[in-house]
């Protein structure tokens, strides 16, 4: 199947400050590569060679960090979101560049998976219209953040309900969407929600499916976590510190003095540790100079700031 891949990436993150001042957050650092770099990776994993990046809040700065996409193997377009009304809104803005099935990922999400070829598979075989990559949910308060899927007695999707208060089961939605052309009709039709005054992609599935599209869910998502918060970016550091079983995640051209002591932590490239320093359970961006003498823990430390 030709797929062409979709990533959005222009929300602003307030939630997320200080680093909403001048990070996006597609392009903050987990394991010394961008977040939307990961994203990449797992497209081009699955052969997808022509990427859509949408871009909003601070979009320079993503195109100056991942540029055209050559490095990643793939190749990558980016569209200006003018106004931020939600996720149909932004999908359905693209529907003049999109002629083939799409993969669409939320850029301010971390994702494990090494099944996502089999979404592909699934869609082919059964002639879907859209399949959605899921998780059994123990966390009630992540569904609620999120949106819940419901299977009919034959496995298809027969509801989706976006952020519901009262999770009818603990299988979650994960910001993994594929969707063939007929999703831009279901868009079309969308109404824009009373409670966020957006336009929702869980209300265009819903209309997808109630047009007679078949819809399935694949529970293949190992690991999902919206980084929403500063803290959020430290835990999937120290996550991805432990899932590539190191003591430590280093860059390139790190300059540290001897009797410097770091643990479990993820240091950036051309970052110098000087004298008499001690790092735990930390991050540390690219170009940082910390000074001798210096304690850290729990922290994430910046050019201008220790967080």
């Amino acid at each position: 199947m030709d797929l062409k891949g979709i990533i959005l990436a222009a929300g602003k993150g307030t939630r997320i400050y200080p680093f909403s001042d001048r990070f996006p957050k597609p392009i903050l650092p987990i394991g010394n590569k961008p977040l939307m770099q990961h994203q990449i990776d797992l497209m081009a994993s699955i052969g997808i060679k022509e990427i859509i990046v949408v871009i909003g809040h601070l979009g320079y700065e993503i195109v100056r960090k991942i540029g055209s996409g050559k490095s990643y193997g793939v190749n990558i377009n980016y569209v200006e979101q003018q106004a931020t009304l939600g996720i149909a809104h932004a999908v359905g803005s693209l529907e003049k560049l999109v002629h083939t099935p799409f993969l669409l990922f939320l850029g301010d999400i971390f994702f494990v998976t090494d099944s996502l070829a089999s979404m592909v598979t699934e869609m082919e075989q059964g002639k879907l219209q859209c399949v959605l990559a899921t998780k059994v949910e123990e966390d009630i308060e992540k569904i609620k953040r999120n949106f819940s899927v419901i299977l009919d007695k034959s496995g298809f999707v027969r509801r989706v309900i976006e952020k519901p208060q009262y999770p009818l089961n603990n299988l979650k939605g994960c910001g993994i969407y594929l969707f063939d052309l007929q999703i831009f009709d279901a868009i079309r039709r969308t109404p824009r929600t009373a409670m966020r005054d957006e336009y929702e992609i869980t209300d265009s599935i819903q209309i997808l499916i109630e047009d007679g599209g078949k819809v399935k869910s694949l529970s293949l998502i190992d690991l999902d976590m919206n980084l929403t918060y500063p803290q959020d970016l430290l835990e999937l550091n120290l996550y991805e510190i432990k899932r590539r079983n190191c003591d430590n995640i280093l860059g390139e051209n790190v300059l540290m003095a001897p009797d410097v002591s770091i643990k479990n932590c993820v240091i950036g490239n051309n970052v110098h540790i000087k004298e008499g320093v001690s790092l735990m359970n930390c991050v540390v961006f690219d170009g940082v100079v910390v000074e001798r003498g210096k304690s850290f823990s729990q922290s994430i430390i910046t050019q201008d700031r220790v967080i």
